[in-house]
C-alpha cells in the first residue's frame, strides 16, 4: 500500500535537508514540492510503504536543520489527493522543462 509524507518547514534549504534525511533513512521516493509565500514555506511530499513513509517523516523532523512547520503522513490517501499531487509534479516538471 503507498503512503504519502509531508513535511512543510521555513525555507528552501531546509526544505532540502528534509528530502535529503528523508530519503537517506528510508525506501520513499521524491513526488514534488511546493514554494509559498515567496519561499518562506516549503512542503516537500515523498511517498512509499506506510512503514517506510512514517520512519522517513519522523526521522526528519527529528534530525532536520529547522524544526518543521508541521508534517503528516496519509495511508492510502484518496485519489483526488493523488490527482493534486500528480498535477503539481506536472508543473514542476514543465518548470524543468523550460529551463
Amino acid at each position: 500500500m503507498k503512503s504519502i509524507g509531508l513535511i512543510e518547514v521555513s525555507g528552501v534549504t531546509a526544505a532540502i535537508d528534509c528530502l535529503d534525511i528523508m530519503c537517506k533513512s528510508a525506501d520513499v521516493e521524491f513526488v514534488t514540492w511546493e514554494r509559498k509565500l515567496g519561499g518562506r514555506l516549503v512542503t516537500v511530499v515523498v511517498e512509499g510503504q506506510v512503514s517506510a513513509v512514517t520512519a522517513a517523516v519522523d526521522n526528519a523532523v527529528a534530525n532536520a536543520i529547522k524544526r518543521p512547520v508541521s508534517h503528516a503522513v496519509i495511508a492510502s490517501p484518496h485519489e483526488e489527493v493523488q490527482r493534486l499531487l500528480a498535477l503539481s509534479a506536472s508543473r514542476m516538471k514543465k518548470k524543468e522543462g523550460t529551463k
